[in-house]
């Protein structure tokens, strides 16, 4: 049975050791001690989003995270599902069709009007798992500019 619980302070070891195997995937650089106060940051004020970990039969296998943005092309609050890692033991086993759909319920629950997410191109699995689960492909590009 799977569970997702909101993540915790007291967690935050756990979900960064789990992403720095999420960012191995493609070699992403992982800052251990600024992921850390940024959860820190995150978890204490609940307009940023929310995280939780995913559980079945009480082991921790994944995570997600859920991040708020407002927009008023979209009328109100917006969601980003900045990232969903399910540990590689534990996938093809319905456990990330099963994490979309409470993520779904839960941006209802949230009054979120739009989920948007990004995927790799190379991550074919993923983007089957997305497009089943009534997402789409969207038809502008994501840019990005940073700051620091």
């Amino acid at each position: 049975m799977i569970q997702f619980k909101s993540l915790e302070i007291s967690q935050i070891d756990t979900i960064i050791s789990m992403m720095q195997d999420f960012y191995a995937i493609d070699n992403y650089p992982i800052d251990v001690e600024v992921s850390k106060k940024l959860f820190q940051e995150f978890i204490s004020d609940e307009k940023l989003g929310k995280a939780w970990l995913i559980y079945t039969n009480e082991e921790i296998v994944g995570y997600v995270i859920l991040t708020f943005i407002f927009s008023f092309e979209y009328k109100g609050k917006i969601a980003f599902i900045d990232e969903l890692y399910i540990k590689e033991d534990f996938r093809g086993k319905r456990i990330g069709k099963q994490t979309l759909d409470f993520v779904k319920q839960q941006a209802v629950l949230l009054n979120v009007k739009l989920l948007y997410l990004e995927v790799e191109n190379h991550n074919e699995n993923a983007q089957k798992l997305y497009l089943a689960n009534d997402f789409e492909l969207h038809n502008r590009k994501l840019l990005k500019h940073k700051l620091f």
